[in-house]
């Protein structure tokens, strides 16, 4: 290689090495965690960073903490640049000068020297399943304060050149009702920032720390090229779109995110200016968040094989105003402020629809539904944290997706079976809902049902949910997704509870939590729908005989499995 011409084929190798770096961190992970909402959820993700910690490689893992990661490098380096020694491991989760997003988010970051000098950093970022606070999981949407919500952790050394801190391993283990969990999670972190450094120093060795570099600029500006190429096919203009939050507690206020988006050749400007103010309750979201938002809705309306890197975000700016409710001001609460994370992945996607339409999704069910619930069992605490997913809205050309992680997320419902067995919890309930997806000329994605029912002994849960006033918006015609229900069952008898509760509940045996999420909005105008199509859903129960009639103009005849054509085409003529 020379200083102006990578060699094309080293490049390559270069690249995808770096990517599988990312992803053997993500397995070691997913293969050595203890908590369920980390091994099972996989709420996690890794990354590769270079000597100045830029980002040059990720895991196939959560996008919408992917992109925090050069919020939290830029704090280490600032208040440790001159500290940063051989065998040093880093950890913080604190939203107020570390870069975190919400406490329950711990970071794991590993320096990576080589023969003394530094070439990198391995970094991890995992959802632990309680870190302490006013409620089992921490994640208690009736927090108006951080303080409420856990243990904070500013950028620490948890390793001293090369000696752990015994006192922070204590602090973290009387700081939290699941002990094992928390300590198993942390520890599986560590292993992931070992296999990454095991693999970049393997890298350095080869091919010579300053011949390294070389690549590893090469492939920012590539990631640079490509997302300011993609950009350029978009049209130029403004493009402004307001999607809205429900609200909290028993009166709820809607909240407003506004995205306004310019293209203008080959730069994208996103700009919240006109969202609503930071609330006194656990849903606001830290600025990495709606950074790591912003970046990933980017990347859907570009190539899919722009490289997992820094350079790609060069291409966008962000204007995210302090003070509102995806960058608040210490100290606002923001343990559960998922839901902004993803309604800020929706406006973007809203805007974009009115330049590119064929190239965005359709809003899907709001993101993941937090449910966190802990108690005793057998002389034990227990905290099941499910951060539940379940659908996308509809593209042009495809149906939304059924069953699947939300589009800003990459996670998993966890296993029926593992929840039975390890906890005093049965899943009375899970499966799809009929005439959930929004109509369309290609239907929005179904919602789900998941009922938890308590079995014995008394526990306490939490839960934050959105899209029940507000649903989840169609595209070019095509209608919105049937809103959220939660519900409180009690001798056979069902309570409605918000969408955001400001409170906890107690459950007794036999009392059960009822989620009903939201279903995906639909694409195009529902009477274009192919009619062999609306068929297929009501044999599969996905349509029921009358939705098919009234939103689609098709009649279907179950006693035969087939169409009634004559009065199909009445309807549809109509």
């Amino acid at each position: 290689m020379t200083s102006n011409q990578p060699d094309p084929l080293t490049f390559e190798v270069v690249k995808h090495a770096l990517a599988s770096i990312g992803d053997e961190m993500a397995l070691v992970i997913l293969r050595s965690a203890f908590s369920p909402v980390v091994r099972d959820s996989m709420d996690y993700s890794t990354a590769v960073m270079d000597k100045n910690g830029a980002v040059v490689a990720q895991g196939l893992t959560l996008a919408v903490q992917l992109g925090s990661f050069p919020d939290v490098m830029r704090h280490l380096l600032k208040q440790y640049a001159d500290d940063i020694h051989p065998g040093d491991l880093f950890i913080c989760n604190d939203p107020y000068g570390a870069g975190g997003q919400h406490l329950p988010d711990i970071y794991i970051i590993k320096p990576i020297f080589v023969d003394e000098t530094l070439e990198g950093f391995a970094a991890t970022i995992a959802h632990h399943s309680d870190v302490g606070g006013i409620a089992p999981g921490s994640v208690a949407i009736h927090a108006t304060d951080i303080h409420q919500e856990g243990l904070r952790l500013p950028i620490v050394k948890l390793y001293d050149q090369g000696a752990v801190s015994g006192s922070i391993m204590k602090i973290l283990e009387r700081n939290t009702r699941n002990p094992v969990h928390l300590l198993g999670d942390i520890r599986a972190q560590i292993a992931a920032c070992r296999a990454g450094e095991n693999g970049l120093t393997k890298l350095v060795r080869r091919y010579g720390a300053e011949e390294l570099t070389g690549y590893l600029e090469e492939l920012q500006a590539q990631a640079e090229r490509m997302m300011r190429a993609d950009i350029a096919l978009i049209p130029d203009g403004v493009y402004q779109f307001t999607d809205w939050i429900d609200g909290v507690g028993e009166a709820p206020q809607r909240l407003k995110i506004q995205a306004t988006v310019t293209v203008d050749g080959d730069h994208m400007k996103i700009d919240f200016t006109g969202t609503s103010k930071q609330v006194p309750a656990a849903i606001n979201a830290p600025v990495a968040m709606a950074r790591s938002s912003a970046f990933c809705a980017a990347r859907c309306v570009g190539s899919a094989d722009i490289p997992s890197c820094e350079g790609y975000m060069r291409a966008i700016e962000l204007v995210v105003p302090e003070g509102t409710i995806i960058n608040p001001n210490s100290p606002a609460a923001c343990g559960a402020r998922g839901v902004m994370g993803y309604r800020t992945f929706d406006a973007i996607m809203g805007a974009l629809a009115q330049a590119v339409p064929e190239r965005v999704v359709a809003a899907s069910e709001g993101g993941p539904t937090l449910f966190a619930i802990g108690g005793n069992h057998n002389g034990s605490a227990y905290t099941l944290t499910e951060v539940m997913v379940g659908c996308w809205g509809a593209r042009r050309g495809l149906d939304g997706l059924d069953g699947a992680s939300n589009p800003a997320a990459n996670l998993s419902n966890q296993p029926i079976e593992l929840i039975e067995s390890s906890y005093p919890i049965e899943i009375a309930r899970y499966g799809f809902v009929a005439d959930s997806g929004g109509a369309g000329e290609y239907r929005g994605g179904l919602a789900y049902v998941r009922e938890f029912k308590l079995r014995e002994g008394e526990a306490t849960f939490t839960t934050r949910a959105d899209r029940r006033d507000n649903p989840p918006y169609g595209l070019e015609g095509g209608k919105p997704g049937k809103g959220s229900i939660n519900e409180f069952w009690r001798g056979g008898k069902a309570t409605l509870l918000p969408t955001m509760p400001m409170c906890s509940y107690r459950l007794a045996a036999g009392d059960s939590f009822r989620h009903v999420s939201a279903g995906g909005g639909g694409f195009g105008p529902a009477k274009l729908r192919d009619v062999d199509a609306v068929l297929r859903d009501v044999l599969e129960g996905k349509v029921s005989v009358r939705a098919a009639e009234e939103e689609y103009g098709v009649s279907v005849d179950l006693s035969s499995g087939m169409i009634d054509e004559r009065r199909t085409a009445e309807l549809r003529e109509a």
